[in-house]
């Protein structure tokens, strides 16, 4: 009995295998045919879940439901215009200065480079800085020299993404307002067993993960300028604003970010890198061991690598916003299978009760 038992839970285990990865290039190949669908829907339903909690708070100043939303809509489009009239317009200068002024780092790093190659070579080290940087600065070079191609595909795309902003701004507006009922009307087409833990983890797993990621980011990113503009970082809007949005993804998103602002630092001025990197490394530990636990907790109470696979098939599926919502959509499989379980285990007789 126990032989064929063992032999039952192996084939169910190998079978699964080919299973799930069949399932996964299904969910590929529909999210690529309906990517700008998904896209557009998945990140009005995060808007429209990140404006609910103001929706509340006028709710509770005795303003009606409809009222509540339109009030915060304003406001929220009022601010992304005020955004947009102060920082987009500096953010892009600062872009197309860092784009032009990358070439001249470039040369002069190649001097300190020479000089570290030629110490190499004096201690017989099996080292070829010079040849290293070459790969790197042609590589650099020829990325650069296809921008300019590019500025009607740039045109375009900027196009696309007012159209597409308009579109995520009137999906929120109309799911703050119907749906809830929506998705309740969803929940109810499950099982009771499955989809009350379903939806209390997805809840749950998107409140903590999504609104304290982006509440995190935002710390870092205005933490940040001013610390950039005391040591007189060029650029330091936009260094700021990008290890912001890399504090999105969880575990590399740090690193990822603050190791770009450095490497790019590090052409023009090394010293300032090195200052640049220790102060965002020093702050980015603040943010994740006093900050971080009192805003998460414990997440999702996935393991370091699941969450690493969580992160690398979101980003095969759906890019950056795949990584951005990978990690609560493990979190919430995970908290609803365990949630499962215990009422299953919960259901079960106990022995005595069996006698």
């Amino acid at each position: 009995m126990r032989r064929s038992a063992n032999l039952q839970r192996f084939l169910v285990l190998g079978l699964s295998g080919p299973v799930i990865a069949l399932n996964v290039w299904l969910v590929t190949q529909v999210f690529r045919y309906f990517e700008g669908l998904i896209t557009i829907l998945v990140a009005a339903a995060i808007l429209a879940f990140l404006l609910n909690y103001p929706v509340k708070l006028f709710q509770r100043a005795e303003l009606s439901r409809s009222q509540a939303v339109i009030l915060v809509l304003c406001g929220t489009v009022t601010g992304m215009v005020i955004f947009g009239i102060l920082f987009v317009p500096v953010i892009t200068e600062q872009t197309t200065q860092l784009v032009a002024k990358i070439p001249g780092w470039l040369e002069a790093s190649a001097e300190n480079i020479r000089t570290l190659d030629n110490w190499a070579k004096a201690r017989n080290l099996p080292i070829d800085l010079l040849g290293f940087s070459a790969r790197i600065n042609n590589q650099i070079l020829s990325q650069l020299e296809t921008l300019p191609k590019q500025a009607l595909d740039l045109a375009l795309i900027t196009l696309s993404g007012v159209i597409s902003g308009t579109l995520i701004l009137v999906l929120s507006f109309y799911m703050l307002l119907y749906g809830q009922q929506l998705w309740h009307g969803l929940i109810n087409l499950l099982p009771t067993q499955y989809g009350i833990p379903l939806r209390d983890s997805l809840e749950l797993n998107f409140h903590n993960f999504v609104l304290s990621q982006i509440l995190l980011a935002a710390f870092m990113g205005l933490a940040l300028i001013p610390i950039f503009l005391a040591f007189q970082v060029p650029f330091a809007l936009l260094f700021a604003v990008l290890i912001a949005i890399a504090e999105v993804i969880p575990l590399v998103g740090p690193a990822l970010g603050i190791g770009l602002v450095g490497l790019l630092l590090l052409l023009q001025n090394p010293w300032l890198a090195v200052q640049v990197t220790i102060s965002a490394t020093v702050l980015q530990q603040i943010r994740d061991n006093i900050l971080a636990p009192k805003m998460l907790g414990d997440i999702t109470g996935l393991n370091p690598i699941w969450i690493f696979i969580a992160l690398l098939m979101g980003l095969q599926i759906a890019g950056f916003l795949g990584i951005i919502v990978a990690v609560p959509i493990a979190g919430t499989i995970k908290g609803t299978l365990d949630a499962v379980r215990l009422q299953q285990a919960a259901a079960k007789p106990l022995p005595d009760e069996v006698g």
